[in-house]
């Protein structure tokens, strides 16, 4: 024996201690604690914070959403709907057509001779009452000719409008109310080449109208165009 493997007396002499063998409780035990820390890695690699796949693609967290509070599913449609207009309905009723023009069938016509005039004319007003139960219109100049009895035919030229006499506007005429229109009217004696024709009325066109109105008034016309005997203003209220 060599000094190396000499003890102390009373001493065993040292030896390396066994490894302990783990018992099968223990190693259930280690399993188990093995177990949940994979599972709670396992659960991390599973929140959607991005990362890199293991076949090396990037990945992409989901996007959440959260519904607003006091939001129901059932209001939460995925098809997007307009939204309902506020502004008040207006229904055609509740807009009021303005008034027609005037035709000579809804108008009553007479002359007010003034007896007014000077070197040979005669001023006259020229009167046109709504005898409608509706407003009309009548805006400008009336187209008036002198004619036979039951003609239409004028004689001689029709009047001139009078541009010293212009549309001051459109003026409405409820049942009942007139307008007025001065008519000027040249003796035919004035013209030494005047063919003279004896007229039964005065036919009258309301401005912007078809049809027409005769008032009786016997007048003197010239037949030849080239005579003007006739000037007329535009309607005044």
């Amino acid at each position: 024996m060599t000094s190396a493997q000499k003890h102390l007396p009373g001493k065993s002499p040292l030896r390396p201690a066994a490894a302990a063998t783990p018992t099968p409780r223990h190693r259930a035990s280690a399993l188990l604690g093995l177990a949940a820390v994979l599972g709670l890695a396992l659960a991390g690699c599973g929140t959607p914070s991005g990362g890199t796949a293991s076949d090396g693609t990037a990945t992409t967290p989901a996007a959440t959403t959260s519904a607003p509070a006091g939001t129901t599913a059932s209001s939460m449609d995925s098809t997007a709907r307009p939204m309902e207009s506020t502004a008040p309905h207006v229904s055609a009723s509740a807009t009021t057509a303005a008034p027609a023009l005037c035709t000579a069938a809804s108008l009553r016509g007479a002359l007010d001779d003034t007896g007014g005039g000077a070197a040979g004319h005669i001023y006259m007003k020229l009167i046109l009452t709504n005898k409608s139960s509706t407003a009309c219109i009548l805006n400008g100049y009336p187209g008036v000719s002198l004619v036979k009895t039951g003609s239409t035919a004028a004689i001689g030229a029709p009047a001139d409008r009078d541009t010293s006499a212009p549309s001051k506007g459109p003026i409405t005429l409820v049942p009942g109310k007139s307008a007025t229109a001065v008519l000027v009217y040249t003796q035919a004696g004035n013209y030494q080449d005047c063919q003279r024709v004896q007229a039964a009325s005065v036919l009258v066109y309301p401005p912007s109208a078809y049809d027409h109105l005769a008032i009786p008034h016997p007048l003197t016309a010239c037949s030849n165009k080239g005579d003007h005997l006739l000037k007329i203003g535009a309607f005044q209220p």
